[in-house]
């Protein structure tokens, strides 16, 4: 997939909070990444049962289903800021809080393969919704969480959240890294 127009966003296109994110896939081919998460996030947890899933690497933090569930929560918010900034609607985005997300979603509950293949379904959404943006939507900037996020900017969130959360699941989960670091 091609999206024409997704360049690097300036820093002044997202809040400071964002800027590990955007930093985390510069020189990257944005777009490129996108479409391979999914799959390596399936490979990170692969051969993994829904009993090993509900690790967690310390007291209080998220199991590996949490991280999922949260991945798949996050996408879905992250896309309709999307949706929103590249159809030029100017309305201030609220924040959202992940941690309440997370202790409200229930994951350990659910079938690692069933969490998988949302984030899978849930990316696939995102992809779509991206394709059809034109070259002219790229620049446009809303609102989020009270600060100015531009849309390609939103979408190196996307990425950017994705990738650290790769990163953490082999650092501090033990489970092991995508051949290609997604």
């Amino acid at each position: 997939m091609t999206l024409p127009g997704l360049t690097p966003p300036a820093p002044e296109e997202y809040a400071s909070f964002y800027a590990g994110y955007v930093a985390g896939v510069a020189g990257a081919d944005v777009a490129a990444l996108l479409e391979r998460q999914p799959a390596a996030l399936r490979e990170a947890c692969a051969g993994l049962s829904d009993e090993g899933a509900r690790f967690r690497y310390a007291p209080g933090k998220w199991s590996i289903k949490e991280v999922v569930g949260h991945l798949c929560d996050v996408e879905r918010v992250f896309s309709y800021r999307a949706l929103r900034i590249g159809r030029g609607d100017a309305t201030p985005l609220p924040g959202f809080d992940e941690n309440a997300y997370a202790a409200a979603a229930g994951a350990d509950d659910r079938p690692l393969e069933e969490l998988l293949d949302e984030f899978v379904a849930v990316r696939a959404s995102t992809l779509a919704l991206l394709a059809g943006f034109g070259p002219e939507a790229w620049t446009r900037t809303g609102n989020a969480n009270g600060h100015p996020m531009s849309l390609r900017a939103q979408v190196h969130v996307v990425a950017g959240h994705v990738r650290h959360h790769l990163r953490l699941l082999g650092e501090r989960y033990g489970l092991p890294a995508p051949g290609e670091r997604a």
